[in-house]
């Protein structure tokens, strides 16, 4: 079921907003959903050895990054962060018809929105699960998170793959899909799919959201329209080899065994919330956060107040200030959290 009109609307300034802005020093920082303890020394290393003399070489990355998903090199473009991505987009293409489906990250909406495309939102109802005949017809551009922000909801492969046709353009932001054990409705390794760009990210898995990188997949005639967008030396040296490091068989290992232990640490938290009244979480969450919403609108503030930061749902649209990002930690801090949770309520 979705809503398209009657939603909760966030303002300009609270759609530009991420989590950054609530994870302030002093406070446990559950607003930032990036990985806690990334990244890894291994990786520092790698990056502290890069020569930053010589103008960066994306050549090696894109062969590497293309390795990973069975694509060809022609097939990658690297950007700065999945951010430049959605900005790629909306300045290169021609949208008649641009559909962003909500709640989920709002950049590529802000991207679209400044590069003067007027946006039409498919908001989805809880439990914000997509039906394919959600989104009209008439898209020739269509945006979606898999799995969502802030949702955690992971839509199957089968109805991202159903929405698209020819003469659209499907862009799949799958930042947190290395986040899901074995990335079972990644559609990343698909360029058969008409129109399809899917937009990855390094920020969330290996804690880099300061060196700006990410790439995306598509045929190699949107790849080229898009690179012509970009500057000379678009990504850094540091962020070229992140990109290689991070697509080495030894790193997929390694990142697919934190997926499984995120499992584990999310059910806990979800076990923990289950047993505060009041408070509703929005099931199958598959990401490194869960959804909730809360009985009281000021529960966002409450918890600043006793030391926790969390994502408010007042950014996003179709939630509201009643509605709680929750990024998933250790045992210890999940713990101390939602008792904080349940004294606030």
């Amino acid at each position: 079921m979705t809503r398209t009109e009657h939603h909760f609307a966030p303002t300009d300034e609270q759609l530009a907003q991420h989590g950054d802005r609530d994870a302030t020093a002093g406070l446990v920082d559950l607003a930032v959903n990036v990985r806690a303890g990334s990244p890894p020394p291994w990786l520092r290393e790698r990056l502290a050895a890069v020569d930053l003399s010589r103008y960066p070489d994306d050549g090696a990355a894109r062969a590497a990054v293309a390795r990973r998903h069975r694509r060809t090199p022609g097939e990658v473009l690297l950007t700065a962060g999945a951010a430049e991505a959605f900005v790629l987009i909306a300045r290169a293409m021609r949208p008649q018809h641009a559909v962003v489906v909500h709640p989920q990250f709002t950049e590529p909406e802000i991207a679209l929105r400044r590069a003067g495309h007027a946006v039409h939102r498919v908001v989805l109802e809880p439990p914000f699960q997509l039906d394919a005949t959600d989104v009209p017809h008439s898209a020739d551009l269509v945006v979606i998170g898999n799995p969502t922000n802030p949702t955690s909801v992971l839509h199957p492969a089968a109805v991202l793959a159903g929405l698209a046709r020819p003469g659209r353009v499907l862009v799949v932001d799958e930042a947190f899909a290395d986040a899901v054990p074995g990335e079972p409705e990644s559609l990343a390794h698909r360029s058969d799919i008409p129109g399809l760009v899917v937009v990855r990210s390094l920020t969330k898995t290996w804690g880099l959201a300061g060196l700006r990188a990410g790439y995306l997949l598509a045929v190699r005639s949107v790849v080229d329209l898009l690179a012509a967008a970009q500057p000379q030396w678009p990504v850094s040296s540091l962020a070229v080899e992140a990109c290689i490091a991070c697509s080495d068989p030894d790193a997929i290992d390694g990142a697919a065994r934190w997926a499984t232990e995120l499992v584990d640490d999310r059910d806990r938290l979800l076990a923990l919330l289950a047993t505060v009244d009041g408070v509703r979480v929005v099931p199958g969450a598959t990401a490194p956060f869960v959804l909730l919403q809360v009985p009281t609108a000021d529960a966002y503030r409450r918890l600043r107040e006793r030391g926790y930061a969390v994502r408010s749902g007042a950014t996003f649209p179709g939630l509201g200030p009643e509605w709680l990002r929750v990024a998933v930690r250790d045992r210890d801090t999940s713990a101390n959290f939602v008792r904080t949770l349940k004294e606030i309520l």
